[in-house]
């Protein structure tokens, strides 16, 4: 138990989550549960394992056998592939998931980004120059919702990510936080592309002050080469299982993966530690990835003296310093001076009848009857060509929403998404990296 469970402002947290009934993006946490990072900062989580991330660039026809190891054998370089995507995406848990719990004692918020938001970083790989550098950018492209568009690329190797999220938050009646993830993110290697989901999830340890993460539900990573991976999270239950466990079963195509026993590997094991693979149905389990064997490598971010006003880290300079201090009364009054600035400037803009203008992406409809003024998918969008191969619904619904599912037969329902465009970062003129 936590020592903040007794105190007088989580008893009085508590009491008003209890009846709240809203967007709980705007409820405002106690300053001891708060991390001192943004939320734009998340995305840096895809490519802590360079290695991991790059990995996939380097499997060719000529090494493709034993690549992954003797043990795991593979009959083609697309399945190599896949199997390297695989672990390259289960890496990424640990780092989204699990940090904060190791590096603060427990599940933290983090602070809310602003519109216009920024954060951008890279890898330098200086002992692997083989890898080249590796670029992240992330940019808070919406408010009310909170959304995050971030992309990841690197040229030397080809292999270029990008993606958003958005997640919307509600208690249950034992005070679980449940979450729902919206977006999705895509990764192209070469002239292969995968379309990955990302899992639900629920908070835990609230009542006790001290939260933890658990991902529940399933994730899908859909490759270009027809073959899928459905992973399913599960975790701890009264009686049985292990915290964060999960079980992904690789198929030829969407149509084998009605029936598990199609299943051409399958991983099991638990996305924080360690989880083996086997073949087919063989009984004969080998290693498949140690989540804690390789530290997670952090991006070079420059200087806060060398940042514009609206990267994160200099925007949150002082409260970021305060919560490090535990001054509650700090963080509350550099918090709100920030949160009040922001909303001055949506005053102005809202008075001039201008809206706040994206620097590196912007919003595609993808609804049958678009606005005239909106951007559409181009003919060959390599989006609708993977969510089509599994039958993933198009439509603003939670990530991993198949067409026919009750989500997605909702009315009114739009279909929105964030895109990244290359050339408004070559003519950025105001941030570097």
């Amino acid at each position: 138990m936590s020592q903040y469970a007794s105190s007088s402002s989580w008893t009085s947290f508590l009491k008003s989550i209890a009846s709240f009934n809203g967007d709980l993006s705007s409820l405002s946490a106690p300053p001891f549960i708060l991390a001192p990072i943004s939320l734009s900062e998340f995305s840096q989580y895809w490519a802590e394992h360079p290695d991991l991330f790059l990995d996939p660039s380097f499997i060719n026809k000529d090494n493709y056998a034993n690549y992954l190891g003797a043990e795991i054998e593979c009959e083609s370089p697309e399945m190599t592939r896949m199997l390297s995507v695989t672990k390259w995406f289960i890496s990424t848990l640990k780092s989204q998931y699990c940090s904060r719990n190791e590096s603060m004692g427990s599940e933290k918020k983090p602070l809310n980004p602003f519109l216009g938001e920024v954060f951008v970083g890279k890898w330098e790989n200086k002992d692997h120059p083989e890898f080249g550098e590796t670029v992240l950018l992330s940019e808070q492209v919406s408010h009310h919702p909170p959304v995050t568009a971030y992309t990841i690329f690197n040229d030397k190797n080809k292999v270029k990510l990008q993606g958003y999220n958005q997640v919307k938050a509600t208690f249950t009646k034992s005070l679980m936080l449940t979450v729902k993830q919206y977006g999705h993110t895509l990764l192209e290697v070469n002239d292969e592309s995968f379309l990955i989901t990302p899992p639900p999830l629920h908070i835990e340890g609230i009542l006790m002050a001290s939260p933890f993460v658990e991902l529940e539900g399933k994730s899908y990573i859909q490759s270009s080469t027809g073959m899928l991976c459905v992973v399913e999270f599960s975790g701890r239950g009264y009686f049985s299982g292990k915290k964060n466990s999960f079980k992904a079963r690789i198929y030829k195509d969407a149509a084998d993966s009605k029936d598990k026993e199609n299943a051409l590997y399958t991983i099991s094991g638990q996305w924080s530690g360690i989880s083996k693979i086997v073949k087919n149905n063989s009984k004969e389990e080998v290693l498949f990835y140690d989540a804690g064997k390789v530290a997670a490598e952090h991006l070079y971010v420059k200087p806060l003296e060398e940042q514009h006003p609206l990267e994160s880290r200099r925007a949150w300079q002082h409260v970021a310093e305060a919560i490090t201090l535990g001054d509650f009364d700090l963080i509350a009054k550099t918090k709100t001076e920030l949160e009040e600035s922001q909303r001055e400037l949506r005053k102005v803009e809202e008075a001039k009848g201008i809206s706040w203008q994206r620097r590196w992406f912007h919003d595609v409809d993808y609804s049958e009857e678009p606005d005239e003024s909106s951007y559409v998918p181009q003919s060959n969008d390599i989006f609708l060509k993977l969510a089509s191969a599994f039958s993933l619904s198009t439509k603003n619904v939670p990530s991993g929403t198949l067409i026919g599912d009750r989500e997605d037969k909702k009315e009114g329902l739009t279909s929105v998404h964030w895109r990244f465009k290359r050339h408004l970062w070559e003519d950025e003129k105001e941030i570097v990296l």
